[in-house]
């Protein structure tokens, strides 16, 4: 199914209510049915990847010029909301994905554009590997540091979680300059998936797990330097204005599609179950109503705050301002819909009984959802940030004590 959003018009074009219809009939079709399978064999969602690029959702935010739909945050953020009601794991996955060709929108050059961006359309899957181990959670926080052989680049590091690790075309790459002397000197590199060098770990996960965010090994993996992503040393920058922004909006719309799913399969559980002992649906229990609808009050907290961080990120990039501006609002979006993700899953396993605690959406939807709480930043880190903010701190995320 192509996008028809091909109006003349801003306007027409930009039409969120025809977004919506289009991603939401593409899931029921292309993504919904596979989440099972994918889900109790541990599978790539390959497939729906596939079918997303197909269907152009996959180059949501490439212009035009470079083969893509050249749509906003605001069509991304209700895309992967959707696609979240269908499948995490291949949500995740997507919201990695475009978050790494989309820091190739705005710091790549027409050449790496032209190899890179175009052939996304066609499958092509990018993300993000940057986090490492003995900074945890600190995923912008690096040890690892590139080497130059000539002006070739050497880079050797471990990545402890990388979505699509093994199974990515290629990985948004983020080390330390050659010969950094502060830990803010970060420089990116755009790795294709196929050098030599890489080999990626086993995911074997409690919830979402078919994004594969298994750890990764790069061992004198050689770069081009017309793979180097932006300037060198121009890493702080990328993370803060190009990597976090689209992965935070994105995380927070995956857990609000996790949480409308939950609610979703709920309610129509609740409704058809009847106890004929008394002749009562599950659904005329006080009890049970009143959580459904704590739930929805949560679920409808999230829509207008995405809308609004979506569309000030469209605002930022369209002024050519500093997207860092957002940081702190779209990490306490993430926040909240991670734990109302994490509400609804367990509200849905609650009313639903020993059917819920079974093997399939109810209990593959509470696993799911616990890995919002912990994907990084994760709630613990997040919340520290924010109460520095409020009380005048500093954030202190880069320690500047050497190594």
């Amino acid at each position: 199914m192509e996008l028809s959003i091909q109006a003349n018009t801003l306007d027409q074009r930009f039409n969120y209510d025809t977004i919506r219809r289009q991603i939401r009939e593409f899931v029921e079709t292309d993504i919904k049915p596979r989440a099972e399978t994918i889900d109790r064999e541990g599978a790539f969602p390959r497939e729906n990847l596939l079918a997303l690029a197909e269907a152009g959702w996959n180059s949501v935010l490439i212009p035009e010029q470079w083969g893509g739909q050249g749509l906003d945050h605001v069509a991304f953020a209700i895309a992967t909301e959707e696609i979240a009601k269908g499948c995490a794991s291949t949500s995740l996955v997507y919201v990695m994905h475009v978050g790494a060709v989309q820091t190739i929108v705005l710091y790549g050059n027409d050449d790496q554009k032209e190899r890179w961006l175009k052939p996304v359309r066609q499958g092509r899957i990018g993300t993000y590997s940057t986090s490492e181990k003995a900074s945890g959670g600190h995923w912008w926080y690096n040890f690892s540091e590139a080497a130059r052989d000539g002006e070739d680049y050497i880079i050797n590091a471990e990545k402890s979680f990388t979505t699509s690790a093994g199974q990515a075309d290629f990985y948004i790459f983020q080390t330390k300059s050659p010969g950094a002397q502060t830990p803010t000197d970060v420089s990116f590199f755009i790795v294709d998936g196929k050098l030599p060098g890489i080999n990626a770990g086993v995911w074997d996960a409690l919830g979402v797990r078919g994004n594969h965010s298994g750890p990764i090994k790069y061992d004198g993996v050689r770069i081009r330097p017309e793979d180097k992503l932006g300037l060198e040393g121009q890493g702080r920058e990328i993370l803060e204005s190009g990597v976090s922004p689209v992965y935070l909006i994105g995380l927070g719309s995956t857990w609000l599609g996790v949480a409308e799913a939950a609610l979703e399969s709920a309610v129509d559980y609740v409704k058809a179950m009847v106890h004929r002992d008394f002749n009562k649906r599950l659904a005329d229990y006080q009890v049970i109503r009143q959580q459904l609808a704590e739930v929805k009050v949560l679920i409808e907290s999230l829509k207008p705050w995405q809308l609004s961080l979506a569309k000030q990120l469209d605002a930022l990039q369209a002024q050519g301002r500093q997207q860092v501006e957002l940081l702190l609002p779209l990490v306490e979006f993430k926040i909240h819909a991670a734990e109302v993700a994490n509400k609804a899953a367990k509200a849905a396993l609650d009313v639903t009984g020993g059917y819920g605690y079974k093997r399939g959406i109810f209990e593959r939807l509470y696993r799911d959802a616990r890995a919002g709480i912990a994907m990084g930043p994760s709630n613990n880190i997040a919340r520290e940030w924010i109460g520095k903010a409020l009380v005048g701190l500093p954030l202190e995320l880069w320690y500047e004590g050497g190594d």
